[in-house]
């Protein structure tokens, strides 16, 4: 039961702090973990970007759609195979990305402290 809680309070910080950064920056915590996915991997098909973000494909197209719609990536055609489409950042996308790593960030405590138990 102690685990339980814990999971709940991880959980509610991560809503409090997905919260925040849509406003701060009018995207997703999938969103955002989408352009990091793509700064760290500049052509991703959607099938990667779901095994990525750990996301079903129905759930991927849309988070493809919507940061489509906000001009953050773009699909690019196959060079070998045109029915193969990739998806890569835009300007406008590597901007974002720009902005969200020069900004400092209110992260809960608990966030925090799962990150630092992480990184050991």
């Amino acid at each position: 039961m102690k685990d339980l809680c814990k999971i709940r309070d991880i959980y509610r910080a991560i809503a409090e702090f997905e919260t925040q950064f849509m406003l701060q920056y009018n995207l997703s915590l999938n969103e955002g973990m989408l352009l990091c996915a793509l700064l760290d991997h500049p052509r991703l098909t959607s099938g990667e970007i779901a095994e990525a973000l750990g996301l079903t494909h129905s759930n991927t197209s849309k988070l493809i759609r919507s940061v489509e719609e906000k001009k953050l990536i773009a699909r690019v055609v196959g060079k070998v195979d045109k029915r193969q489409m990739h998806f890569s950042l835009t300007a406008e996308g590597k901007e974002q990305i720009a902005a969200i790593k020069n900004t400092t960030h209110e992260m809960p405590v608990i966030l925090e402290q799962v990150i630092s138990m992480l990184e050991n």
